[in-house]
């Protein structure tokens, strides 16, 4: 029977054998931190008790707070609209890392200046045409002045 384990920062549910530590990781033996393959979020391994008690309860949904109405994803956004990036969700660290290159950091302002055939920012003096998917994951907050000078 495989030795499941659900990430409480992510909710990201994974066998034991998936995590870094169990491939090699020099203080594997000594540490009892187990990391997420997902996020990549340290925490402390449960007791087996804990997981059999919780298996045998049943799973709970994860509970999440509910973002304030003025968050947005960029597809939700209008042609013509400017916003401000509040964080990069969704994808992995290297999707995360290539998209700063281009200036989508938390905190930069962008400009939404199509979304057919795809979805097409302007961020600083950079044009991007992204991915419907990571058009969707990267959540904004629509400044006053809601119109881009295009």
């Amino acid at each position: 029977m495989a030795d499941y384990l659900t990430c409480p920062f992510c909710g990201f549910e994974f066998e034991k054998t998936d995590t870094l530590c169990s491939h090699g990781c020099p203080m594997g033996p000594w540490c009892n931190l187990i990391r997420c393959p997902s996020c990549q979020y340290e925490f402390p391994e449960q007791p087996q008790s804990v997981t059999w008690l919780r298996g045998l309860l049943g799973r709970r949904p994860l509970l999440r707070p509910e973002a304030p109405g003025d968050i947005r994803s960029i597809r939700e956004l209008k042609s013509g609209e400017r916003a401000t990036i509040l964080c990069l969700g969704g994808g992995s660290t290297r999707r995360r890392n290539s998209l700063a290159v281009f200036g989508l950091v938390p905190g930069a302002e962008l400009a939404v200046l199509q979304h057919h055939p795809a979805c097409v920012i302007q961020v600083g003096e950079t044009e991007l045409a992204l991915d419907d998917d990571i058009a969707r994951g990267i959540l904004v907050q629509p400044n006053e002045s809601a119109k881009a000078d295009t």
